[in-house]
Parts: structure tokens; sequence; C-alpha cells
């Protein structure tokens, strides 16, 4: 893998939260190429600041995102998470 990407660990979670709500912590870890560990505190952090919600669905997790929230940083706080995801070839609303 690259040394550096564009995008952060934290957006590489939130495109695979939107492809699949139902995906699993060892699945999104492996897909963005951090530890379990990182994904669990990356998945709570973005629901801790309110990108996401945390349900419990059997014995797995579903999460729900909120496409209409704004990007953190000031460069980019004018536009929504959604924008981000759907130029990246997910639609967060379905």
């Amino acid at each position: 893998m690259a040394d550096w990407t564009f995008l952060t660990n934290h957006a590489h979670v939130l495109l695979c939260v939107s492809k699949d709500p139902g995906m699993r912590l060892r699945d999104i870890a492996e897909a963005v190429g951090i530890t379990e560990r990182a994904a669990q505190r990356i998945i709570a952090e973005l629901v801790a600041d309110g990108y996401l919600t945390r349900e419990r669905d059997g014995r797995r997790n579903r999460y729900q995102l909120y496409p209409e929230l704004p990007l953190r940083h000031p460069l980019e706080h004018n536009h929504q998470i959604g924008e981000l995801l759907m130029t990246l070839g997910s639609d967060p609303r379905h």
C-alpha cells in the first residue's frame, strides 16, 4: 500500500459504511487496511460526533450515516459528506 493517500481512514470507513451499513468491523478494517481496533476507534469517533448512529441487528451492528452533515475541515466545511461519498461512487441515501 502507498505511504499516503488523498483520503483519511475516517473517509475510507465512511465509504465502507455507505456501501454496506451492515459491514462488520473486521471487514471494514480489512478494506481500509487498518487494524480492527483502529476501525473500532474510528467508528466510535464518527458516532460520538454524530456522523453515524449504531444499532444492534441481532449479533451485528448496523450503521446509519447522515450525509447532510458538513465535512469537518475549514477548507471543506461548506460541503456535505454525502457529496464526497457520491463523488467516490457511493450513494449514501439508499
